[in-house]
């Protein structure tokens, strides 16, 4: 080492000193700060009633109460968000005293004499006095020039215009524990040297935050602001889910006065996923979005009258049923009804309900039909046509809720009602008897009291036997949704449009699930679609941004779905054709395909550089795909992928062996992948009586290091240090290419795969120098 580069050094490590000294003052005064505010709430908490005015003996007084509650409770509220915020500052400062910065540029602004000196960590950090930033949040304008230039010519945008001026000095460190572990000058992208250190080490149990290593084209995805549609289109481990969670947190900065955590949400492929990205946004001081699957998200629409097949046994019996008779059947009726030519279908279906065929479930009270299907029926067509479906619904909805009113003062004086009356509780004669003493009874003058008093007790009886009724219609459950959902397909049958060659026998399978009241998940999106034609959906106005994760997966359908519910949200999609698992059944239409070309708030940016893998393993992976060889891999080096063909028998002990091996190179994260569910649960029933090991389900929400059996389409989106196929023979269809693509690349630094007839056709292009055979 160079005395000048030992002079930088020992410069450089005397200023984070400094700063993790001023760091600690901040803490310790808003530690004491914190205490006092801390015994503000217990104490109002305490006192709260204490403090209040009860009074509610006349109207005034009552008025007076609200008000002196409503005052106590926003005290307590405020005092509450000022301890939040303080504990928030306070674990921030901890994480900038561990690792305060992980970056400085010098940069000589045009016409300016002095050299602005800019360090960068995850917040910003002001001195003693609050004049000068010590640290400046990764996030701020100027902080764009570390990932955009390199030295030399520079400028960065502001609200006032772009800035110009020449970088003097781009440096690097890796700071931990306040000790400057690593420190180099670079060029433009983020040096080799900090991905080599970041990207070398082990997969986590969570997604890590990629602040000190963000790519320019990343820092492109992050700060793009313009964009009503931004599409990613990456490679496996180009980073585009990480740069995501780095642009909610970019936009929760940039737009902190008009978007809060709760404007932003995520589509997410599974809830282990939701688990594994959840520690990002909180590593940068940042509340975490609303996250959800898509499949929540249809489950909550659908309610629980129906049994909704998921994406993952969609994919199970893809995977398991290819000898099935109906099986091509069922691939081509997920395909259609993947299309927006089914869209276009249902449209055409619910113009034609306008005029006419509806239908509707009578409303039944103890066993008796007190309304009609064919009363709603005639009364629906009877409105107005000019009027939506929805309006007409509201309409119906009103009229039927007037209906049961009516109703209810006819069965008051009917003899099951007085029956009834016998076995209410203490509380309801009660509450009768109070009621009435308010209307000056139970005094000289009145004379009918015990009457006034039966007819509250039966009016009560009756509405509670009518509560389920009046939920019903006010939900608009009076529609029968089940019938209108196959009533597409019965008259369906008949549609010359369609011009598929079993488009009769798509629509037999389609009625008969639905006659057990199963729901395939290709009919879960048109259903709610449909559903939402006839009731009407008053679109989500909250939701400012939507972020989709493996958008690839997503049809045109469903996308469609998403857009008419968030009309007025910004949405970035965020993808890889090549991992499109799916696609051996909705085809190649994606969301991503679809809506590349559609106009000027559509912008397109393409990651093709890949750091998860060595490249030993990107050069396999590359080779399985095509365009495959656009893929450029980080030049970070390990052992090639390997084969071992065996004997189906034999497999669970070379497994053990393998597991063994990883182990002992030292990976703690190693992935047994699956094809299927069932195998999972039989590799996993036998591994776990000899070695600590987790399954994964498609209802596993929690992801933890150590070994793992997986089935191969929830490994989507992870990483893990060493990757082990049970059976890559089994991955021979060419619709499964992407899937066996996808398993392949979730390793970072071992690859083994073991095959017993045969090694995978899908590995017939692959050259034989790129893997070795054990």
């Amino acid at each position: 080492m160079s005395d000048t580069v030992k002079s930088d050094l020992q410069m450089e490590q005397e200023r984070v000193n400094f700063v993790s000294m001023e760091i600690d003052k901040k803490k310790l005064k808003l530690q004491k700060n914190t205490g006092g505010v801390s015994s503000d709430v217990l104490e109002l908490r305490k006192t709260f009633w204490e403090d209040v005015t009860v009074n509610m003996d006349e109207p005034d007084d009552v008025i007076e109460t609200a008000a002196s509650i409503k005052q106590q409770a926003e005290l307590l509220s405020e005092r509450e968000r000022t301890f939040k915020q303080m504990d928030k500052q306070i674990r921030i400062l901890e994480r900038l005293k561990y690792s305060p910065y992980f970056g400085r540029i010098d940069f000589l602004e045009t016409d300016e004499k002095n050299v602005d000196q800019v360090y960068l960590g995850i917040a910003s950090l002001m001195d003693e006095h609050d004049e000068n930033f010590l640290i400046y949040d990764w996030r701020a304008p100027i902080s764009s020039l570390y990932y955009d230039f390199a030295p030399g010519p520079a400028s960065y945008p502001t609200m006032d215009g772009e800035i110009e001026g020449e970088m003097k000095l781009k440096r690097q460190f890796i700071i931990r524990a306040s000790d400057i572990k690593a420190m180099f000058d670079t060029g433009v992208t983020i040096g080799d040297e900090m991905l080599q250190e970041v990207l070398g080490n082990n997969a986590n149990a969570q997604m890590k935050s990629i602040v000190a290593t963000i790519q320019r084209e990343q820092n492109l995805i992050i700060r793009n602001e313009r964009s009503k549609l931004l599409i990613v289109q990456g490679v496996a481990g180009s980073g585009k889910t990480s740069a995501a969670l780095q642009r909610v947190a970019y936009l929760l900065y940039r737009y902190r006065e008009t978007i809060k955590s709760e404007n932003i949400m995520l589509f997410s492929p599974n809830p282990l996923f939701n688990s594994y990205v959840s520690t990002v946004l909180p590593e940068l001081g940042e509340e975490n979005m609303e996250q959800a699957t898509f499949m929540e998200y249809l489950n909550n629409r659908l309610g629980s009258e129906f049994d909704v097949e998921d994406p993952f046994d969609q994919m199970e019996f893809l995977l398991n049923n290819g000898e099935h008779p109906d099986y091509d059947t069922r691939v081509r009726g997920i395909r259609y009804k993947a299309s927006l030519a089914f869209k276009e279908m249902i449209d055409r279906y619910v113009n034609q309900l306008s005029s006419k065929g509806l239908l509707f479930k009578d409303l039944v009270f103890r066993g008796e039909i007190i309304i009609s299907n064919e009363l709603i029926y005639n009364y629906f067509y009877s409105l107005d046509a000019s009027f939506t479906i929805p309006n007409r619904m509201e309409m119906v909805r009103d009229w039927l809720l007037r209906e049961l009113k009516r109703k209810v003062k006819q069965e008051r004086s009917k003899s099951w009602v007085e029956d009834e009356v016998q076995y209410l509780e203490k509380e309801d004669y009660l509450e009768a008897y109070q009621e009435l003493q308010g209307k000056d009874r139970y005094t000289e003058k009145s004379f009918d009291d015990f009457e006034q008093e039966q007819k509250i007790l039966a009016e009560k009886v009756v509405k509670q036997k009518f509560r389920p009724l009046f939920s019903r219609v006010k939900k608009l459950n009076f529609l029968d949704m089940k019938g209108l959902y196959s009533q597409l397909f019965i008259k369906g049958a008949e549609n010359q449009e369609v011009l598929l060659d079993d488009w009769i026998q798509i629509c037999s399978q389609t009625v008969d699930t639905l006659a057990n009241y199963k729901i395939s998940y290709e009919d879960a999106t048109p259903f709610v679609y449909l559903q939402d034609l006839i009731k009407g959906r008053k679109s989500s106005t909250g939701i400012r941004h939507i972020f989709i994760d493996e958008a690839q997966d997503y049809s045109p359908f469903q996308f469609a779905l998403i857009q008419r519910l968030f009309p007025y949200s910004k949405m970035t999609l965020l993808g890889d054709f090549n991992q499109a698992i799916f696609s051996g059944a909705t085809g190649s239409a994606t969301v991503i395909s679809d809506y590349e070309e559609k106009g000027e708030d559509v912008e397109k940016i393409v990651l093709t550089k890949t750091y998860r893998s060595t490249k030993e393993i990107v050069d396999f992976t590359s080779s399985l795909v095509e365009g495959g060889e656009k893929i450029e891999p980080f030049n970070r080096h390990g052992k090639k992928p390997s084969v071992l063909l065996a004997e189906r028998n034999q497999l669970n002990g070379l497994i053990l062996s393998k597991i063994n091996e990883f182990l002992n190179e030292g990976h703690r994260t190693i992935a047994v992948i699956c094809r299927t569910a069932a195998e999972s649960k039989r590799v996993y029933a036998v591994l776990k009586d000899v070695i600590p090991v987790h399954l994964i389900e498609k209802a596993t929400i929690a992801y933890e290091k150590g070994i793992l059996v997986i089935p191969s389409y929830l490994a989507k989106g992870i990483e893990f240090d060493g990757v082990i196929l049970y059976d890559s023979s089994q991955y021979k269809n060419e619709s499964e290419r992407k899937l066996f693509y996808t398993v392949c690349t979730r390793a970072m630094h071992r690859l083994h795969m073991y095959a017993t007839k045969e090694i995978s056709p899908l590995m017939n292009e692959v050259p034989g120098n790129l893997y070795e055979l054990e």
